[in-house]
Order: structure tokens, then sequence, then C-alpha cells
């Protein structure tokens, strides 16, 4: 089905997104719901499960098709692709794969989420420089602002394709592509942009995103990304009976990995994870990633020109409102705070009324309220939020 089929045709989308059915869901930059096709991957994994073994067939061709799948949706090889959830366990191996020296840098930006800071910050007890970012909005990590912060001692920068707080996407692709004109290696924390605008490897060399967000998928599986080219410069810091080479099951007297990103994944995979992954990428890429990005942004612009009358403002308002904003940069997660009320007041209201949003915080503590919508959402749900806040605390 398209966009426009799906929001025009109620029981359709009910019948695709059922916790329409329950609530206006506005969170999928936290803990998305699962559409049904994922339900029904899920269930039918477990069926088969039930009656052989959990291992057959089925699941050697289910893996297989979802690096394809996850390999089209980023436009890299499909043995490329890991599939390892959480985000941070991906992170986590590619920080602790690198052969660092003492004195070597790593630049982060100290605001985006713990998954994307704690793997860099950690390499400290080897004798690594992490090397923090500062911006004048926050999280607007442009090229300009990044360049003050690299030397020749940076060996590799990490950064979030899109704020979880602020909604700002980064430009990867000249990033990436300054960042290889240095020999810096660069890698993308992608779980705020993945399933809701395209992500391109192009100039990336890892990448690490759950699908429990905008990919609409399982909690706990998820994509990792190792250009092929530094396979032997990214160890494998997880060893086990699936990544390092085991004829008829049999250790060996010496440890030698697979040619392909499975070297990343040392033991059994969380079928039941990649099945509903499996569906939901397949859904994604059924509607088009260029469609949902475009959806979003109407979905953006509908969500402030309801609140911004009303008061509330953007987290990124300055920003937003100043020369260097474009839609290339913005996302569908609009945070919002206002001078006259509470937010954790507010959020608790629409939340009880049957609307989920996020409490969020920044760094000093400033209550904010965070909406993000996908693109099954529609407008009348908009203007229904706009009904509640009107009467809200």
């Amino acid at each position: 089905m398209t966009i426009e089929e799906i929001i025009n045709d109620e029981s359709a989308r009910r019948r695709a997104f059922p916790v329409v059915s329950e609530r206006i869901f506005m969170g999928h930059a936290g803990v998305a719901p699962l559409p049904q096709v994922a339900v029904d991957g899920i269930a039918e994994y477990c069926r088969r499960g039930s009656v052989d073994a959990q291992e057959t067939s089925w699941t050697t061709k289910l893996v297989a098709d979802s690096r394809a799948l996850a390999a089209k949706l980023i436009d890299c090889q499909s043995d490329e692709i890991a599939l390892l959830g959480p985000t941070a366990l991906g992170l986590s191996l590619i920080a602790n794969g690198i052969d660092w020296q003492p004195g070597d840098e790593v630049v982060y930006y100290p605001d985006d989420y713990p998954a994307n800071v704690y793997p860099w910050t950690s390499l400290e007890r080897l004798g690594v420089r992490a090397v923090a970012i500062e911006t004048q909005y926050p999280g607007v990590v442009t090229w300009d602002v990044l360049e003050q912060f690299l030397t020749e001692k940076t060996r590799l920068v990490s950064l979030a394709s899109c704020g979880f707080l602020n909604g700002y996407r980064i430009d990867v692709d000249t990033i990436g592509k300054n960042l290889q004109a240095r020999d810096i290696r660069f890698c993308l924390d992608a779980i705020q942009t993945l399933g809701a605008f395209p992500t391109s490897m192009q100039y990336v060399d890892f990448l690490s995103a759950d699908s429990h967000k905008w990919l609409l998928g399982p909690a706990g599986a998820g994509i990792v990304y190792v250009k092929k080219s530094l396979f032997d410069e990214l160890r494998p810091t997880l060893v086990g009976s699936w990544n390092v080479l085991s004829p008829n099951f049999v250790a060996q007297e010496t440890i030698a990995f697979p040619d392909s990103a499975m070297r990343y994944e040392p033991g059994m995979l969380s079928y039941p994870g990649i099945a509903g992954m499996h569906a939901s990428l397949q859904l994604l890429l059924d509607v088009g990633i260029d469609a949902i990005a475009k959806r979003l942004l109407v979905l953006r612009t509908a969500l402030l020109d309801m609140l911004r009358p009303m008061g509330y403002r953007l987290y990124l308002e300055d920003w937003d409102m100043g020369p260097d904003a474009s839609d290339d940069a913005r996302s569908a997660i609009v945070t919002v705070l206002h001078p006259d009320k509470a937010m954790d007041k507010v959020g608790a209201y629409l939340m009880a009324n049957g609307v989920r949003i996020s409490a969020r915080e920044n760094r000093s503590g400033l209550p904010l309220m965070r909406f993000s919508p996908h693109f099954y959402n529609t407008e009348a749900e908009i203007e229904r939020i706009g009904e509640l806040l009107a009467a809200a605390p």
C-alpha cells in the first residue's frame, strides 16, 4: 500500500497499525509499536519453532533475506551487514575492536544519546583521548563546527545521524567525505534516521542501529554495518562457534574469521527479533523511504503550525528560524517547550488522554516534550492533539 492509501483508509490503517485503534502514537523516536506485519512475522517464527527445531532452512533464508533488505536500505553490500542489536552493542563492538594506540583521539558529541557517548569515553582507559564537540545550538553539528575539534591525532569521529532530542539531521555525506579525505574513520549511530530518512553509506565506515524506533521492528533486533575494506582493521571482540571458522563444530588451534560481517556475530542470532525486523524492513522499503521522508516533513510542519500559535517553541527554535535552517537537516522529531506551561504536566495530560509522547530533559534539567510521528500518523490526529493541548493545564 502507498502512504496515501494507508492514511485515507482508516480501516486499512487500523489493520496495518493496530496501535491507532488504541491511541495516537507520537513516540517513534522512543520505542515504537509493532505494525501487524512484524507481529505476523514473529508469530510465524514461533509457529514453526513449536513444531520443529528453532533453526531450520527457513531461518537460514530469513537471515539471508534480512541482510539483503538491510543492505538495500542503506545501499551497501549484504555481506557488510551483521544482524546485531541493540545499538550500544554495535557501537561497543566498534569502539573495542579498533587497535587504539595511546594518544589517539576520538571525537564525539557529549549530549548524544548515552549509547553513543560511553563506548568512546570508556576508551580513556586505553590512553585514548575522548574529545567532546561544543556547538552554538544544541546538537547542531556541521562540518565547520566539527573541523575545529580535529587534530592530526584524530582516529575516529562518531556522531548520531539525527539528534534524539533536537531532531537535527547531520549532513552525513559532507562530514563523511571530508573525514575520508583526512583518513579519519566515521562511525554513525543511525537509529534516529533508519526507516525515516535516506541514510547513505558512501562515506560511512561503521554504523549501528536497533530496529525498535523508526524501523518499526522488535526491541533488540538491529543492524551493524562495517565497510568490507575495514574488516581487518576492526577485529571482532566477541568470538564463538559462529564467527570463528570451526569445521564440523570442532575448535581449531588458530582463530580465523569468515570474509563477511558474520565475523561480528559470535553465536545464535535472535531469530524472533530478526523475523519481526525482516517484515518491518520489507514494509518500509515497499512504501519507500523517500516517500516516508517527505511525509514526515509534512507532519512536522502540521505539528508546528498547530503548536506555535499556542505559544510552544522548538527546542531548536533559534536555529529553525535562522538563515541556515533547511529541510535537509530537519526531521520528524519535534521537541518543544512553553514559557508558561510545565511540560511534565502537559505531557502527563496528553498521555492520560490517549496520546503517547516522550517526556525529556536536557543536561540542565529543562523539561521538554517530544513528538515524533511516523508516516501512518494523520493530520486528524494532530488536530485532536491541538484540542487536548487547548484544555491542558
